[in-house]
C-alpha cells in the first residue's frame, strides 16, 4: 500500500522568502505555487536538481477558480501538512485595492479553501508584517479587516489610510493577524493550527526595491534595529520551519514577530 505523503504548500514559492522556505524543507514533499507558471517551473527545476521532492502549479490567489485547481493538485499529491502563504505585494504597487485584495482578501480565500484539506496536525502559516504592529486596534476597521470579503470592507478600511498604499499594506497585514483569531476554532476542530509570522525588513527583491525608492527611511530603520542589520529570508524560513513542525504543536491563533527588535523603536519615531 502506498504511503500518503505529507505535503508542504508554499505560495509565492518563486519569491525570496518562499524560496528560502522551500530550501528549509529539504526532506519533505512540497508543492510550490506562484502567479507565473514560468517562475514556478524555474523554481521547481532548480530545487529538483538539488534533490528536493517538489512539484508546482501556477495560481492566481485572488481567483477562486485558480485556488480550486490548486486545492485539487494538492489533494492528489498527498495530505496537507502545512500551507505557507508568502505571496503578497508591498505598498510600492501604489494601488490600494490591489494591496488589499492580494495581501488580505486572497489570504482569506486560501484559508477558507485549505480548511477543506486540513487534518490533525495541519497548520496554516500566514505572512503578516512588523508594520501590522504599528496599527492600533479599532473596532470599526478591525471588523472590516476581519471580514475582508464583505462588500463594504475595502471602503471602510480605505477611509483610514489617507490614500496611501504603504499604510493600506500595514492595515491589510493587521487583517492577516486577525484572520488567525477568526479561524482558530474552525481549524482547531480538526486538530489543526493557524498562525502568522511578521517579518521585519528582510532583504528580498521586494524589500531591496523599497530600499531604492526610500533609501533614507530604510537606513533609519536599519539603524533603529537593535541587532543593527536587516533580516535575511533564512531568518524567516527558520521560524516558519519550526511553526510547521510538531515542536510547535501547541502554538495557534498568534503572531510571531521576527524583526530584530525594531518595531518597538519604530513606534516611538515621529
Amino acid at each position: 500500500m502506498k504511503v500518503q505523503k505529507n505535503i508542504i504548500v508554499i505560495t509565492g514559492g518563486a519569491g525570496g522568502i518562499g524560496h528560502a522556505c522551500a530550501r528549509r524543507f529539504k526532506n519533505q514533499a512540497m508543492v510550490l505555487t506562484d502567479y507565473s507558471q514560468k517562475m514556478v517551473d524555474e523554481s521547481v527545476e532548480i530545487l529538483s536538481k538539488d534533490g528536493f521532492d517538489v512539484t508546482g502549479i501556477a495560481c492566481d490567489i485572488t481567483d477562486k477558480n485558480d485556488i480550486d485547481r490548486l486545492i485539487q493538485f494538492v489533494a492528489e499529491s498527498g495530505s496537507l501538512k502545512a500551507l505557507i502563504n508568502t505571496a503578497g505585494v508591498s505598498g510600492t504597487v501604489k494601488d490600494l485595492k490591489k494591496v488589499y485584495t492580494i495581501d488580505l482578501v486572497a489570504t482569506e480565500l486560501l484559508v477558507d479553501a485549505f480548511h477543506e484539506l486540513a487534518v490533525k496536525d495541519s497548520v496554516a502559516i500566514l505572512l503578516s508584517s512588523m508594520m501590522a504592529h504599528t496599527v492600533p486596534a479599532n473596532k470599526e476597521y478591525d471588523e472590516a479587516l476581519t471580514n475582508p470579503q464583505a462588500p463594504e470592507s475595502f471602503d471602510i478600511v480605505s477611509r483610514f489610510v489617507n490614500n496611501d498604499s504603504d499604510t493600506m499594506y500595514n492595515f491589510a497585514k493587521r487583517g492577516v493577524q486577525l484572520l488567525t483569531h477568526k479561524n482558530a476554532d474552525k481549524w482547531g476542530e480538526k486538530g489543526a493550527r493557524i498562525v502568522s509570522v511578521s517579518p521585519g525588513v528582510i532583504e528580498t527583491p521586494m524589500a531591496l526595491k523599497a530600499a531604492v525608492e526610500h533609501p533614507e527611511r530604510m537606513e533609519m530603520i536599519k539603524q533603529a534595529t537593535p541587532l543593527k542589520r536587516n533580516g535575511q529570508p533564512e531568518d524567516i524560513a527558520d521560524v516558519i520551519y519550526f511553526l510547521a513542525s510538531d515542536a510547535a504543536r501547541f502554538i495557534t491563533s498568534t503572531d510571531i514577530l521576527v524583526d530584530g527588535g525594531v518595531v518597538h523603536n519604530i513606534k516611538t519615531m515621529p
